[in-house]
């Protein structure tokens, strides 16, 4: 294949042979030729070495997102064909169908395809499009989902910011069928409505499968605090597990009012749930200040550090939402708390809510690490990959 070539620095080949996926601009060298947004180069080493084949990105600190380091594995629809056909053979592997009907089939980086998202919800497929490189190859990588997934109805939410940095528009909108169902989808026995267009990420938090259930084991007899609840995931799932009485608190009306609707799709007493549209800092000390308690707190943040620069404020949220959530906890109390901020780490995670600990006079035992569930996978070349983190304590 004749393409441009983007050669590195001494020195900087490291993380390429590493099998790291990206190419950061600190890195490149020099470029020969004059590659367009989103055309695949050969990324080479100051001796000349091809190392691998990436997708370029002129407007982006990503220089370039590496697609294949084979030679022989040149870009194109064949090698995403594979690429594709082996995600979909992983998923069959780690999720039950008899689990949920919704799951992400491919998962960018981790899937070997760089950028790409695609989600399922029942008949429904989701995508998005957030690198140079999927922009390019935009409409060979639908007609494979398609043929591949024998989805009938393909939405696009291709507005967020990692794709704005790549120096891509937003678009979002149906690319086959539209919107005349909403879409459904059914995850250990419950039942939810899904907003492809208006909802956060592709409409659901599907990363969180496996902590919702997690959460329904839990809650048999507790009160819960359900904090960030979004459109009712954890909140449902405690109610599913025999939870006494579930306080959810979001500060969007419309995930509430969609979390209502999906209390009444399913067969859960309404009577032992309140839906509280607040900010969840204020409200937080607001209950404390009203003598409340719970046995278990969920907290899901959005993300407060989508990179490491951000990791210092982000620090400041977290450590205020953990404080103020374990002055609710009773003794014996469970605190189920995420971090999605792709730039604290798992150990900046546990010190920021260790720190909150001491500061509460709250003594913590690390019950379990929770992670995203296996249809998020993680390379181990690619740690950046390993976004959401959870810790489940017990106050003792």
């Amino acid at each position: 294949m004749s393409a441009p070539d983007l050669r590195l620095k001494a020195g900087r080949e490291r993380s390429l042979k590493r099998r790291h996926p990206w190419v950061f601009s600190g890195a490149v060298e020099e470029i020969v030729g004059n590659p367009r947004s989103g055309e695949t180069v050969r990324v080479c080493g100051a001796d000349g070495k091809f190392l691998a084949w990436a997708a370029y990105s002129p407007a982006s600190q990503i220089r370039a997102r590496v697609w294949s380091f084979d030679e022989a594995d040149v870009p194109g629809p064949k090698l995403f064909d594979r690429r594709v056909d082996a995600a979909l053979a992983r998923r069959r592997a780690q999720v039950s169908g008899e689990t949920t009907n919704a799951m992400r089939l491919v998962h960018g980086e981790s899937d070997g395809l760089p950028g790409l998202i695609a989600d399922r919800y029942d008949d429904a497929l989701v995508v998005q499009f957030l690198s140079a490189g999927c922009e390019e190859w935009r409409d060979a990588l639908i007609e494979i989902l398609r043929k591949r997934t024998g989805c009938a109805r393909i939405y696009e939410r291709s507005d967020t910011d990692a794709r704005e940095l790549e120096g891509q528009p937003a678009r979002s909108g149906w690319i086959l069928g539209s919107a005349a169902a909403p879409l459904r989808m059914v995850e250990h026995g419950i039942e939810y409505e899904v907003d492809p267009a208006g909802g956060q990420k592709t409409g659901f938090f599907l990363d969180q499968r496996d902590n919702r259930l997690r959460v329904k084991q839990l809650a048999a007899g507790r009160e819960v605090l359900d904090c960030f609840c979004y459109t009712g995931g954890f909140a449902l799932s405690a109610l599913s597990g025999g939870a006494r009485s579930v306080l959810a608190i979001d500060s969007s009306a419309q995930a509430l009012a969609r979390a209502g609707r999906n209390l009444a799709l399913n067969d859960l007493a309404p009577g032992r749930v309140e839906w509280l549209e607040a900010d969840v800092f204020q409200a937080l000390r607001r209950l404390h200040r009203d003598g409340r308690g719970f046995d278990l707190i969920v907290l899901d943040p959005p993300k407060f550090a989508p990179t490491a620069k951000d990791a210092a404020r982000a620090a400041r949220g977290y450590k205020d939402i953990n404080l103020n959530a374990l002055r609710l906890l009773r003794a014996g109390g469970l605190l189920a708390t995420f971090s999605c901020s792709g730039g604290v780490s798992p150990e900046l995670f546990q010190k920021i809510v260790a720190g909150a600990a001491a500061d509460a006079g709250a003594p913590l035992l690390l019950r379990e690490r929770l992670r995203a569930a296996a249809d998020h996978p993680v390379r181990i070349e690619f740690p950046e990959g390993e976004y959401l983190k959870g810790l489940l304590l017990e106050r003792n």
